[in-house]
This record gives structure tokens, C-alpha cells and sequence, in this order.
């Protein structure tokens, strides 16, 4: 014999009740069934609803009733053949009926008693139940419909009754052992007491029902049936990776339910543990889905944690103070007092030194319990021995279960520190002595980012999704787009990175779109976004609040570049091209490599130098191993070298200007390369990461702009500029021929002191040769002193600068 129960979405319309009848009748074919239902979806939020309005004198109240009675009134019509109708429905009317005329009551009274509560929320199985058995008889004339009141006998504590077991066995053995139907069909959720009151089980007591008459009678197996393929790792609404569980141990599932997964309700699996039963927890709308098998046995697949759960809406409150060390009793007295306030503990912790006591419970319970709490410890309250409780709101906890979890070392260390890496601040922790369970209370808006990185971190084959919110989408940003499309398949499979562009914007547009926005048809999807706001672009990412964020800045823009430091606090890591942050003032340069470090969120700014050139890195590398840096000579403008390698008496300096912004290796304004004040800013980035404190107005910029070209305002006047002033530029031309000499634009730094200017170099000279828009970097450490360290490539045009970010991007995936 086999017990099946369906629950509220299984039997949500008539269309899914037929579903439940052919697994029903499939499955009477072998064995004898015992059917339990739950109310038709969301009725019992339906009948709640209705008896709160009723109680407060809201006559709307009477819509709700009329709400569930066309609700059950549309089952029967489609379900149940015109002939056949009209008793059903007379059956129908009749409670429908007696629900109004206590909802009627308690609005006369304007209250509502527990024991009320329980006898309007039993009407939702009353009729989903009676209605499936009449529809199931159409069909299947071996079949008998129960009433379980009759069956299951309990307490009077309305609400949540406990279960008299040995009543409720012998009633259900004697009625099992006279009745000859091949399916019995009965509603869950519902009992009465020993003196016939109604009562209820608790919600999601329909489980339970179905796990009582399991246990009385001995079934082979208890099947649960809902609208999902099992328990899942996590919650598959808020972890989109989640996977069913195919194998998992009573205690698993015990932990799992208890923390969360609604898919069980807790006291179910008591009944059937007694009697090793086996639970199938099954999918009404993929009947051939494997589902999860919940037994005595764990079958480990190697993976010591099972599933990662969740309860939300908790509150955390401390008991502390002095008064606590060495005193007996204290645990006692907390704990008597909530039970007598009939408030459920679901988290507990301790110090160690006895100082305090940390328990949590449901927020609905806080009010209540610090009242009770702060009036039972009154006396040393007042005497300061013990402080009044603390109470923290808006918490949740979250859980790694796993039967093989004890034979693991540093489950927790890697749990914490993953947390800890997406700044998710822990407020209290908990470990039972079989080391199933690992509890920890966090902020509740911290639950989905959590739960994903947690079910990253040991469920996806360590797999890191990166979300990235890009702003500024020019040639370099298209390139970046262009670059993350293309590779985005290979990094998934041989690096583990899995990248997400959340969120892109130009000065105009902006599009957000959590599940990644599609990377072939971006240009059309920001045409028609969002008008660009940055204060809203800054707050849709704190409010997203995703796992593994980061902030890619593509612009030129200083307005962007003050904003880093809010995403650092958030810890959102920084990925830039834009120099302005990093050439600033020195606090504010040294403010953000802090805010790196104390918020673990990455600030990585490879590009602002070389493009897509390793020199900061390099510069790190050899300032981490001790070296020190004495001197650097570099050509670190791509975009002055193009010019002034092209730059001869066949092609005018105005000419050669226009066509490097053409192919990208100028600023949009020009005049901030030629202007030197963007060497000087890669000078100085360079100085601060080989560790001296430099500011951008010590460093001695050379011109060789005519005054008159620098006071332009827009790119148009600045040009005609350069051709009024075309015998100046040949000037130089000239002299640096008759030296047989190269201009090059050259950086250094030595003795503490910085300059950038052009320069003539000679033929012998490292720079003489440098091609095209390559850049070269000289280091002179205590390392490397004869011959300094070389670095050298193409240090300008958006595909290298583009690529520069994406390794950025990558790093940081590798971290």
C-alpha cells in the first residue's frame, strides 16, 4: 500500500486536478493508494484573509467567499459531467454556507478565536477533497472518499495540534482493515480533537497527514507530489543553477525542510522515520522526472554538502551582561519564557564565557518575546547586571546541510570566507555536534546574493559568475562587448567564469537586465532604454546586490571616475581605463586602494597605463617581491608616438592628429594627449605603484603646444589652431632632422623628482626605434640596474585597450 499526497498547485484548477487523477489511476493499477489533497491553490490564504476582514468588521469579506465559492463552483462544472452536477453543487452550497455564517459571526463579534481559525481554514480542504473524490469516481468506481477527522485525533491547541498517535493509529487501523476500496481519497491538513473540534495541523500539514497514515499502516512508500522535481540544492527561484537532489537521508531532510525548503514540511518525515518508509517527493507535471528519494540511506555523490537552505524574516536577540557568568539557571529562565509566550526558537548560540545568549525567532514573535523577555530578567535589569535584550530585525538564516559533512575539514572556513568575499557580514553562527548543519544569520537583503555564491562555491563545479555593470560603450566598449561575446563560451569551460553583462550605459541610455543582457542586440536594446542617470545607475547596482559584482568604467569622464568609491563600499569591484581616480590627490587615490582592501572588492586599473600592456601589474609584481624602484623612463602615449612617427613633410601635424582620433588612439578631446597632461598622468600612476607620494602638480610638463592651442574650448577650433601654428610643428621637425634624431614624447622619474615632455632621441637610444603607436617602459630597480626591465607593445587603439580591461575582468573571475 501506498500513501500519495498532491499538494495546493497540484490541485490548483481543474486542469491540473485532471493530471493528479491519471497518476491516481496509473498507480491503482499495482498497489492500493491512500490520496491526500490539499485546498485548491492559495484558498487558504483565501479563508485566512476572509476571517481576518471578518474579525475587523471589513464587510469585503463576503467577496472573498464569494471569490472561493466560484473558485470550486468552476471545478466541479469541468470536472464532473453535467448529469452528475447538481448534488455536487448542492453539496458545494451547503458549505459554502455554513463558511459564511461563521464568517458572519466573527464579524458580529469582531474577533477571532483560535479554535474559529482552525474551523475556517478546514474548508479549503473540505471542498477541494469531496470535489477530486466525486471527480475521481467518474472514472474509478473502486474508490471511497474519508473524511480525516474522523481519523486523526488530537489536541486542543488550535493552530498547530499535537498528535495523539495512539488513538489516531488504532482509528485509521480499524477503518483501513473494514474498508475494500482500491484508492481512499481524504483531505490533509485537517483533524479534531478527542472531543470532535476541529483542528488543523499547521500549514503545509497536508505532508504530515499524508506521513501519518503512512506510518499507521505500514505503507511501502509515502509519495509526495508538487510542482517541482524534488528538493533542490537551493531554492530554484532565487538560485537559477539549483539542481534536484536525487538521494538524501531523513536527517538531510529534516535539516533542509527546518531551514526552509517548503517543498517538506518538517513534521512529516517523524511519522514515517519510525518505520523506515521511504518519501518520493515527485513532480504532478513531469510525472517521469526521477524527483528526490528521501530514505535511512544517504547516497553520497561525493559532494559532502546536499543543499544549501534558507528561513527569512528572522529576528536575532541577545541576552548579555555580567550578571549571566557563572549563574545558573540563566538559559533556563530565557527559555521558559519564551515557551510560555508559545514563541518558537529556531536558531540558538552561546559565548563561551557565558556573557551572552543569541537565539533566533520569526519577526512576527519579536515584539512579544523582548516584552517577556525584559520583564522576566527586570531585577538585574535594573540592577545592570544584565542588559535589555538586543533586538535585530530583518535578518535570515541560511544553512549548509549534509549528512557527509563531518568527514570533511574546512567546510566552514570555505562557506565563511566565500561570504566574506561578497562582503556579506555574518551576525551569528551555529554548528550542531554532528556537524549536519552550519547556520549563519545574515542580512536579509544579503539572502540571494548569498545563497548563489554559496551554491557557486560548492554545487557548479566552482564555476564564478561575474556580473558586470558597464558604463561607457564607445569604440573601446564596443570592443569590450564585442570581446566578452566572443570568448564567453570558452572562459565558462576551461576557466570557470561565467560572465553576465548586467547593465550598460552611454551618456544617453542605460538598459539593466538581471539575467544578463543579450550581447548580440545590445546596440538596438540601449537605443531604446532608459534615459542614462548615474545617482539610479549607482543605485540599481547596491539594489541588485548580486554576487561577484563589478563596475567596469570605459569613459573619459571625471563625473564617473568620484563614483568608485560608493561601489567599493559595496564591495563592487572596480575594473577602469579612466585615469582621473587613480591620478588625483593622493587621499583620494589612497582612499580607494583602502576601500579595496577593507571591502575585499577589487580595484584594478591595468589600462590607465599601456593599454592592454602588463606594466602595473609588473610594477606590483616587482614592488611585492621586495624590489624597489629607482628610475623609469617610458614613452607611454600611443596616440604621440603615431603622430609623431607620422608626422614628416609629406603629412601636416593637423593631418596626422585628425586621422589618430580616426582610428581611436586619441582622448574624443585631443588636446589632453597632446597637452601631455595624460603622460603625466600615466607618470604618476606608475610613481604611486612603485610606492612614493607624488601629486600630478609636481610633475614638470614640458609643451611643446603653442600657448594659443591650448586655450581653445572645443576640437574644431583647436585644429584650425594647429594650422595656423603648421610652422612651429615644422620647426621642430626640422631641428629634430638635422640632430638625425626621432621626437618621441618621454616620461621619468629619478630622485623623487617627475617630468614629461618631447624629446629628441638619437639613433643609439632604446626609444629611437619605437614603431607605429607602441609604447616602452625602462624600469630601474635595485634589482635591475645595468639593464633595466623592458616592457614594450602597442600602448593605444580601442581593441587593445578593450582587451586590457577584459583581462582585468578576468583576474579578478581568477581571484
Amino acid at each position: 500500500m501506498k500513501v500519495l499526497k498532491f499538494g495546493g498547485t497540484s490541485v490548483a484548477n481543474s486542469q491540473n486536478i485532471k493530471l493528479v487523477l491519471d497518476i491516481v489511476q496509473n498507480q491503482a493499477k499495482q498497489d492500493q493508494l491512500i490520496v491526500v489533497v490539499s485546498a485548491l491553490s492559495k484558498v487558504t490564504d483565501l479563508l485566512q484573509l476572509a476571517s481576518q476582514k471578518a474579525a475587523s468588521t471589513d464587510e469585503s469579506y463576503k467577496e472573498i467567499v464569494a471569490e472561493i465559492e466560484q473558485k470550486h463552483l468552476n471545478a466541479v462544472k469541468e470536472l464532473i459531467p453535467v448529469s452528475e452536477q447538481s448534488s455536487v453543487l448542492s453539496h458545494i452550497k451547503r458549505i459554502i454556507n455554513h463558511l459564511e455564517t461563521l464568517l458572519d459571526g466573527c464579524f458580529l463579534l469582531g474577533e477571532l478565536s483560535n479554535r474559529t481559525s482552525d474551523t475556517i481554514l478546514s474548508f479549503g480542504e473540505l471542498l477541494s477533497s469531496y470535489i477530486i473524490a466525486e471527480a475521481l469516481k467518474q472514472n474509478y468506481k473502486n474508490s471511497t472518499y474519508k473524511d480525516s477527522r474522523e481519523l486523526i485525533k488530537t489536541d486542543n491547541n488550535f493552530g498547530k495540534a499535537t498528535v495523539n498517535f495512539k488513538v489516531t493509529n488504532e482509528l485509521i487501523n480499524n477503518f483501513y482493515a473494514a474498508n475494500e476500496s482500491q484508492v481512499i481519497l481524504m483531505p490533509g491538513f485537517i483533524a479534531s480533537s478527542v472531543d470532535g473540534i476541529n483542528t488543523t495541523l499547521g500549514r503545509g500539514g497536508s505532508d504530515y497527514t499524508a506521513a501519518i497514515m503512512a506510518g499507521a499502516l505500514d505503507a511501502t512508500d509515502l509519495e509526495i507530489w508538487t510542482d517541482v522535481n524534488g528538493m533542490y540544492t537551493a531554492n530554484p527561484k532565487i538560485v537559477k543553477q539549483a539542481q534536484p537532489i536525487a538521494s538524501i537521508s531523513y536527517q538531510e531532510a529534516m535539516e533542509l525542510s527546518h531551514f526552509g525548503a517548503k517543498v517538506l514540511f518538517p513534521p512529516t518525515i517523524q511519522p514515517v522515520l519510525r518505520k523506515n518508509i521511504p518519501i518520493h517527493i515527485k513532480n504532478t507535471f513531469e510525472p517521469q522526472a526521477e524527483g528526490t528519494y528521501i530514505s535511512a540511506q544517504s547516497i553520497s555523490n561525493g559532494q559532502p554538502v546536499k543543499g544549501i537552505s534558507h528561513i527569512e524574516n528572522i529576528t536575532l536577540i541577545t541576552l548579555e551582561g555580567p550578571g549571566m557568568i557563572g549563574v545558573t539557571g540563566s538559559s533556563k529562565r530565557l527559555f521558559e519564557v519564551l515557551s510560555q509566550e508559545k514563541i518558537n526558537v529556531i536558531f540558538i548560540t552561546q559565548a563561551s564565557s557565558e556573557h551572552s545568549i543569541c537565539i533566533g525567532i520569526l519577526n512576527e514573535d519579536a515584539e512579544a518575546a523582548e516584552d517577556a523577555i525584559n520583564k522576566a530578567f527586570e531585577i538585574e535589569i535594573l540592577q545592570h547586571k544584565i542588559d535589555p535584550c538586543i533586538v535585530e530585525k530583518n535578518l535570515c538564516i541560511i544553512a549548509l546541510v549534509g549528512e557527509n559533512m563531518k568527514n570533511h575539514q574546512g567546510l566552514s572556513g570555505k562557506m565563511f570566507s566565500t561570504l566574506g568575499k561578497n562582503n556579506v557580514n555574518i551576525r551569528a553562527i551555529a554548528q550542531g555536534a554532528s556537524e549536519r548543519n552550519i547556520s549563519a544569520v545574515i542580512n536579509q537583503r544579503d539572502v540571494k546574493k548569498a545563497l548563489n555564491t554559496l551554491h557557486e562555491r560548492f554545487f557548479e563545479d566552482n564555476t564564478k559568475q561575474l556580473n558586470l555593470f558597464v558604463m561607457g560603450v564607445g569604440n573601446v566598449g564596443e570592443k569590450f562587448i564585442d570581446q566578452i561575446n566572443q570568448q564567453k563560451k570558452f572562459l565558462k569551460e576551461n576557466l570557470k567564469i561565467n560572465l553576465r553583462v548586467i547593465a550598460l550605459s552611454n551618456s544617453r541610455k542605460m538598459i539593466f537586465d538581471e539575467e544578463g543582457i543579450d550581447l548580440k542586440a545590445w546596440h538596438s536594446a540601449i537605443e531604446n532604454g532608459e534615459p542614462a542617470d548615474q545617482e539610479l545607475f549607482i543605485k540599481r547596482v547596491k539594489d541588485q546586490n548580486l554576487r561577484n559584482s563589478i563596475f567596469v568604467d570605459i569613459t573619459a569622464n571625471e563625473g564617473v571616475s568620484k563614483t568608485y568609491e560608493h561601489f567599493l563600499r559595496q564591495s563592487v569591484a572596480v575594473v577602469t581605463c579612466n585615469k582621473i581616480a587613480c591620478s588625483s590627490a593622493f587621499d583620494n587615490y589612497k582612499n580607494l586602494k583602502n576601500l579595496s582592501r577593507r571591502y575585499n572588492a577589487p580595484f584594478l586599473f591595468e589600462t590607465n597605463v599601456g593599454a592592454g600592456l602588463p606594466i602595473i601589474d609588473t610594477v606590483k609584481n616587482l614592488v611585492a617581491s621586495g624590489d624597489k624602484i629607482n628610475k623609469i623612463q617610458a614613452v607611454l602615449s600611443g596616440s604621440l608616438n603615431f603622430i609623431f612617427n607620422n608626422f614628416d613633410k609629406n603629412n601636416s601635424f593637423e593631418t596626422v592628429v585628425k586621422e589618430a582620433g580616426v582610428q581611436g588612439f586619441t582622448e574624443p578631446d585631443p588636446k589632453i594627449d597632446l597637452s601631455g597632461i595624460d603622460v603625466a598622468r600615466k607618470i604618476l600612476i606608475l610613481i604611486r605603484e612603485s610606492g612614493y607620494e607624488m601629486e600630478i602638480e609636481s610633475i614638470e610638463n614640458e609643451s611643446f603646444l603653442p600657448a594659443a592651442c591650448m586655450e581653445t574650448v572645443n576640437n574644431q577650433d583647436f585644429f584650425k589652431s594647429l594650422v595656423d601654428h603648421a610652422a612651429h610643428f615644422e620647426g621642430i621637425l626640422a631641428e629634430a632632422n638635422e640632430k638625425e634624431s626621432r621626437l618621441k614624447f618621454v616620461a621619468q622619474f629619478e630622485d623623487g623628482k617627475a617630468s614629461v615632455g618631447l624629446q629628441f632621441i638619437p639613433k643609439d637610444h632604446p626609444f629611437y626605434n619605437l614603431e607605429g603607436k607602441d609604447n616602452i617602459v625602462l624600469f630601474y630597480t635595485d634589482r635591475y640596474v645595468d639593464q633595466p626591465l623592458l616592457i614594450k607593445g602597442a600602448g593605444a587603439g580601442a581593441a587593445v585597450t578593450a582587451s586590457g580591461i577584459f583581462a582585468d575582468v578576468i583576474r579578478i573571475g581568477n581571484v
